[in-house]
């Protein structure tokens, strides 16, 4: 069962999409899922030179990514390869849709 929230308005917020959506509040979580977007199958060394970061850190960014849902794993003989969950991102897309404000032309 998940966790939901009741945010100010009144409406539930499922703490998932909450901790899907502060995975990507990092520039290099959000930098990785882009590159991702491009080239699922990628494996985690290969990040390394993209973001010129240390290989701890792009793990610990990667095991965030993979704990809220939005990446998944396949291991390829000594390497693990991260792919885009489509359903993580379109659950995230079904959120903001939520709170897109109603056109101009609807509203007159």
């Amino acid at each position: 069962m998940s966790e939901k929230a009741r945010s100010s308005t009144g409406r539930t917020v499922e703490a998932a999409e909450v901790a899907m959506f502060r995975a990507l509040g990092h520039p290099v979580r959000l930098g990785i899922m882009k590159a991702l977007a491009e080239r699922p199958e990628t494996c985690a060394c290969d990040f390394t030179e993209l973001f010129h970061v240390s290989q701890p850190t792009i793990s610990q960014h990667l095991k965030v990514l993979r704990e809220t849902g939005l990446v998944v794993t396949r291991r390829q003989g000594t390497q693990i390869c991260y792919s885009v969950r489509p359903d993580a991102l379109h659950r995230l897309h079904a959120a903001l849709t939520a709170i897109q404000p109603p056109r101009l032309a609807e509203a007159g």
